[in-house]
């Protein structure tokens, strides 16, 4: 992850940064060792593009968050829990934010030690034991419960039968996918431990997004990883001590980010989104439910690595990054579907912009809204570079909340769909691989198709040693899956010959493949029919009217 190296370099003595679009360093004397260069130059796009991401904008680089001198007090929330528990509140729970993970665990498993990995981190990530409650006023605060020993749930399926096995396995993962949390009483972490065999076991995760992000997964998985493997050799825990906690970050938020800050910030995005339009216009094959329904399916498709290097290439020739030539793509099929110009998606940020947090599991994830401008015909290579300059823009005032955002534009609510925006592009930058353990291997499981979806349309990609791996995850009550493949192919040919002209207008190259053209040229325009040769024009216009 370019987050560690930059954070390993940075312990060494050596200062990575952005010259213009190349990366640049500063180092004392012997800190840039020959391996820490190694690591850096085969990692160093994905080092450009974080770095692009943190934004131009050193203003927040030189606010320190601090350690609170009393953590048992009551703490205001940060803005985005916030609005994770007024949602709770209004639902009365919900399963919706909540962030399962199954990990297969191959080989000979030490309970004793996977409890006790779980307890050192509950015990270092004090969001996870923190619960919310609200005063008089029915403000919100958050209050921290004092560590304990935690013990995971274990059910034993190893006498089952293989095939109802699996039944019983795809039932738990759902029950405890769906498992609401009391936010005012337990812990923001769950796990129950399957046993399959004696040296076969699925390990099920959960954390409440209130307490976690996506980043803040690969923490858990990471920490876990360190902690399992010292503690089952007998060592003590070999992670270094947290500078500070979420409730200082929250702390900190809610104390910088207002008056001319939180103006600034705000004006920005007042500007950019002004006029946006209410919903997108993507056809749909069913008609939008009047209340917003968060039922959907993913359906997986793929980019072959020639493609993948190809854009990559694109895109580092114009000094953009991997992300910013997806969005421009992904714009133009909007346009495509929709025969709009004004297109706007959303699209997840770390938003960890200090390197004190990290290391921290929280949620840190802020949400940026993207707009194009595609009214002038643009060129691919011209579209990217608008991208390119907008999300460059978008990243120095990623600081101010989502909600704050819509709270400030007021725009038109409906309970037929979300405020802004309606489609989603991410880019998943986390590898994800198979982890060794003493006498132990550790793999991520994928989670089932089905399930909850928080917007009508989200690309999730993924880079891979075959190229990228695309979900197409889509709401049922809007989308056939039928449309989804068909979107999904357009969307393949449409990028390669992006990749292929990127000085043609995105609206002229191909997004059809040979026979979809082949019907519509050839197919649907064989209407050629047989009628009688010895009757005029108008005689058998006649005829057809008395028919």
């Amino acid at each position: 992850m370019a987050s560690q190296i930059i954070l390993t370099a940075a312990k060494k003595g050596v200062h990575l940064y952005l010259k213009g679009n190349s990366l640049a360093y500063k180092a004392s004397k012997g800190a840039l060792t020959v391996d820490l260069k190694k690591t850096i130059t085969e990692n160093k796009q994905k080092i450009i593009s974080f770095l692009m991401m943190q934004g131009n904008d050193s203003t927040s680089r030189t606010q320190v968050i601090h350690r609170l001198e009393d953590s048992t007090l009551s703490i205001k929330l940060s803005y985005s829990q916030q609005r994770l528990w007024l949602l709770d509140q209004i639902d009365g729970g919900s399963a919706h934010y909540n962030m399962p993970a199954a990990l297969k665990l191959s080989g000979k498993l030490d309970v004793v030690a996977l409890n006790q990995a779980f307890t050192t981190i509950l015990s270092r990530h004090e969001s996870l034991r923190t619960v919310f409650a609200a005063d008089d006023a029915g403000t919100p605060f958050q209050l921290i419960t004092p560590a304990a020993e935690f013990a995971v749930e274990i059910d034993d399926l190893s006498q089952v039968e293989p095939g109802p096995q699996q039944l019983a396995i795809a039932e738990r993962v759902t029950i405890e996918a769906g498992k609401l949390f009391d936010l005012g009483n337990d812990l923001m972490l769950r796990a129950q431990l399957l046993k399959l065999a004696e040296n076969e076991h699925m390990l099920l995760v959960t954390m409440h997004h209130i307490a976690s992000d996506g980043w803040s997964m690969a923490i858990l998985i990471n920490e876990f990883k360190a902690l399992y493997s010292a503690y089952v050799q007998g060592l003590s825990n070999p992670l270094p001590a947290l500078e500070v906690q979420y409730a200082d970050y929250a702390h900190w938020q809610r104390n910088w980010l207002q008056g001319e800050v939180l103006d600034s910030q705000l004006g920005y995005w007042e500007k950019q989104l002004s006029g946006l339009p209410e919903a997108h216009n993507l056809p749909l094959d069913y008609a939008r439910p009047k209340l917003q329904s968060f039922v959907g399916r993913t359906y997986s498709s793929q980019l072959d690595k020639d493609t993948s290097q190809a854009l990559n290439t694109l895109c580092q020739a114009q000094g953009a990054t991997l992300f910013m030539g997806l969005h421009a793509a992904f714009s133009t099929l909007l346009s495509r579907y929709s025969n709009e110009t004004d297109i706007v998606v959303g699209s997840p940020i770390a938003n960890r912009e200090q390197t004190e947090v990290a290391e921290l599991i929280g949620f840190f994830v802020n949400t940026l809204v993207l707009r194009s401008d595609l009214s002038e015909n643009p060129s691919f290579n011209s579209l990217l570079n608008q991208s390119k300059t907008m999300l460059l823009d978008a990243y120095a005032h990623q600081q101010v909340p989502f909600e704050q955002i819509v709270e400030r534009l007021q725009p038109a609510r409906s309970l037929s769909h979300s405020p802004l925006f309606q489609v989603m592009l991410i880019l998943q930058n986390n590898e994800q691989s198979i982890l060794e353990l003493p006498d132990l291997t550790l793999k991520s499981v994928e989670q089932q198709s089905e399930g909850v979806v928080k917007f009508d349309l989200t690309l999730n990609i993924q880079e891979s040693e075959q190229g990228m791996l695309l979900g197409w995850e889509y709401n049922t009550d809007l989308f056939d899956e039928r449309s989804i493949i068909r979107m999904a192919g357009h969307f393949n040919t449409l990028l390669n010959a992006l990749i292929s002209t990127p000085d043609e207008s995105v609206f002229k190259v191909e997004m059809l493949n040979d026979q979809e053209r082949h019907q519509l040229l050839v197919e649907w325009n064989d209407t050629a029919a047989d009628y009688p040769k010895d009757k005029c024009i108008h005689e058998l216009f006649e005829t057809q009217v008395k028919a």
